[in-house]
C-alpha cells in the first residue's frame, strides 16, 4: 500500500509542474516543482508552497481569454463531456519566449467531481521544432530557383536547431562527386574543398542507409540527414548543432532534419523541372527564329550559288576571277550546312521513342565514322554494358547526337592519341556513356558557353551542334554534360533515364 508522502515523492520527480484546485478553483496541493517555479525572489520552496495553498488558480490569469480557457475546461470536466482538456500557451520573460502546454482532468469520489488536476509541461523545443517545419513548408513552397530553396532550408534549419555550421550538398550524377551548393559557418575549414573531402564519408553513409547519421568531429556534433527523392540520390544536409542538452532533444533535432531534407529534395527536383521547362522554352523561341532566318536565307543563297557558278564558266581564261568564284561557292557552300543546321534545330522532327540499345546506335556510328579515325591515327578504346541495356530512344536522333559527339571528339583529338568510349549504370539504373579525348581543354572561360547558340571556338563552325545535341537529348529526358581538365582531357557524359515498367 502506498503512502501519500510516497505519491509526493513522485509528483516532485516530475520534470513538469502539477498541482490540484477544488471545485472553486482554489489550490489544494502542488508538487515542488510548481513551488520552485511560483517561489519569489529567492523565498524558501516550503514557505511559497504554504502560502499559495488556498489560493485561487486565477489570481495568476492575466489576461480574460486564460481565464476563459481554465472556467471552459473546469466545466466541461465537471460534466463529464470529455475526459481531459489541454492547450498550449506562451510564457514570455525578458530574455525569451516559452511554450507550455496544460493538462487538466477531473478528480472523482464516488462519481462526483470533486476537483481538477492541472499539469504543465514546458514544449519550446518540440514547438519550435513543429513551427520551423511548417515555415520550412511554407518558404519551400513558393521557392523555384535553387538559390531561394538552399536559402530557405538553411534558415528554418538552424532556427529548428541552432547551430554554427550549416551545408547542402549536391551529388553529381555525372561525375559521382559531392558539390556543396549552399554553406554558413565553418569558418575554420579550408574552403569548399577540404570541407568537402572531410565530409564526403559522411554524406555516403547518410545516402548508403537513407537515415539520419550523427558524427563528433573537430567542429562539434554534426548532424547528417540524407536528400533523396524517388528517383535516387540528390545529395546530403549536414548541420554542426550547437549543445544539446539530452539524448530525447538530439532525437528530436534528427527528426527535423530528416523531415527537412525530405521538404528540401522535393523542392530542387521542383526548381530543376522548371529550369527544363524554362530552357525549353527558351530553345523552342530561339528554333522559331532560326527556322525563319534559315527559310529567308536559302533562296538568296541558292541564287548567289547560281550565279557563281555560272561565272565561273565564263571565267576559266581568267585565273584571278576563277580563284575568287570559288572562294565565293565555298562561303556559299559552308552557309547551306549552317542554314541545313538552323533549319534543324528549328524545325526538328517529334522523337519517336522506342526500347532500343544505345550501344548499338554508338556502334553503327563507329562504324560509319572509320575513315575519320583512321585518318588521324586514333585508337579507339570500347567497354559496353553487359549485359546490354534497353532504354527508350529514337535511334536517328540519338545517333545524330553521337555522330556529332565523335566529330568533335576526333576533331580535338592529337593524332596518334586515343578515344575512349565507356558505357555503364547511372546511379538511377538508367545508361550512362562517357566519351573522352586526351586533347587539350577546354578553356574555364569558354566551358560554361560550349551549349550556347552560335557560340563555337572551331574555324567553320556553326555553333549550333551542341545546342541541338542538348535538345535531342533534352526530348529523351536525358541530359548532356562536357567536362575538361587538363589532366584528363575532355569528357561528354550522355545519360538517359531507366525505363519504367507500366
Amino acid at each position: 500500500m502506498t503512502t501519500p508522502l510516497f505519491w509526493r515523492h513522485v509528483l516532485d520527480a516530475l520534470p513538469l509542474t502539477v498541482w490540484t484546485v477544488d471545485l472553486d478553483g482554489r489550490i489544494t496541493g502542488a508538487n515542488r516543482t510548481w513551488s520552485r517555479f511560483a517561489t519569489d525572489n529567492g523565498a524558501p520552496i516550503l514557505a511559497a508552497e504554504e502560502a499559495m495553498l488556498g489560493r485561487s488558480v486565477f489570481d495568476s490569469v492575466v489576461d480574460d481569454a486564460s481565464r476563459e480557457q481554465i472556467e471552459r475546461a473546469m466545466t466541461l470536466l465537471r460534466n463529464e463531456r470529455v475526459p481531459v482538456v489541454h492547450w498550449e500557451f506562451p510564457c514570455s520573460s525578458p530574455t525569451e519566449e516559452r511554450v507550455f502546454l496544460m493538462h487538466v482532468t477531473a478528480l472523482f469520489d464516488d462519481g462526483v467531481a470533486t476537483g481538477f488536476v492541472f499539469a504543465t509541461v514546458d514544449i519550446t523545443s518540440s514547438h519550435r521544432s513543429r513551427e520551423a517545419l511548417l515555415n520550412t513548408g511554407i518558404a519551400l513552397a513558393e521557392a523555384i530557383a535553387l538559390d531561394r530553396v538552399f536559402e530557405a532550408v538553411a534558415l528554418q534549419s538552424r532556427r529548428a536547431v541552432p547551430s554554427t555550421g550549416f551545408v547542402i550538398a549536391l551529388a553529381d550524377d555525372n561525375t559521382a562527386q559531392f558539390r556543396i551548393t549552399h554553406r554558413e559557418g565553418y569558418d575554420d575549414e579550408q574552403g569548399n574543398d577540404g570541407l568537402e573531402l572531410r565530409l564526403r564519408r559522411t554524406w555516403l553513409d547518410a545516402l548508403a542507409n537513407g537515415h539520419v547519421v550523427r558524427e563528433h568531429s573537430s567542429a562539434g556534433l554534426e548532424i547528417t540527414a540524407p536528400l533523396m527523392s524517388a528517383d535516387g540520390v540528390l545529395g546530403a544536409i549536414t548541420l554542426c548543432a550547437e549543445h544539446i542538452e539530452s539524448e530525447q532533444a538530439l532525437e528530436e533535432a534528427e527528426r527535423v532534419l530528416a523531415v527537412i531534407a525530405a521538404q528540401t529534395a522535393v523542392a530542387i527536383e521542383r526548381a530543376w523541372l522548371v529550369q527544363r521547362v524554362e530552357q525549353k522554352r527558351r530553345l523552342e523561341a530561339i528554333g522559331e527564329v532560326a527556322a525563319g532566318v534559315a527559310h529567308e536565307l536559302r533562296n538568296p543563297l541558292f541564287g548567289i550559288s547560281s550565279a557563281a557558278q555560272l561565272l565561273q564558266l565564263r571565267s576559266r581564261d581568267d585565273p584571278v576571277v576563277e580563284k575568287n568564284v570559288g572562294r565565293i561557292l565555298r562561303e556559299v557552300e559552308r552557309l547551306n550546312r549552317m542554314v541545313t543546321s538552323l533549319l534543324d534545330f528549328g524545325r526538328p522532327n517529334a522523337a519517336h521513342l522506342q526500347l532500343g540499345d544505345p550501344d548499338l546506335v554508338w556502334d553503327e556510328i563507329l562504324d560509319s565514322e572509320r575513315d575519320r579515325l583512321r585518318s588521324k591515327r586514333l585508337t579507339l578504346h570500347r567497354t559496353r554494358l553487359d549485359p546490354p541495356l534497353r532504354a527508350r530512344i529514337d535511334a536517328e536522333q540519338f545517333g545524330q547526337v553521337c555522330r556529332n559527339l565523335l566529330v568533335n571528339a576526333c576533331d580535338a583529338a592529337i593524332d596518334d592519341g586515343a578515344l575512349t568510349l565507356v558505357s555503364h549504370l547511372s546511379t538511377i539504373g538508367g545508361w550512362r556513356g562517357r566519351l573522352t579525348n586526351g586533347g587539350p581543354a577546354i578553356p574555364v572561360d569558354i566551358l560554361p558557353h560550349v551549349f550556347e547558340f552560335f557560340y563555337s571556338t572551331k574555324s567553320g563552325g556553326s555553333g549550333i551542334g551542341l545546342a541541338l545535341c542538348q535538345r535531342i537529348m533534352d526530348e529523351h529526358a536525358g541530359s548532356i554534360y562536357i567536362d575538361s581538365s587538363h589532366e584528363h582531357g575532355t569528357t561528354v557524359t550522355l545519360t538517359l533515364p531507366p525505363v519504367v515498367a507500366p
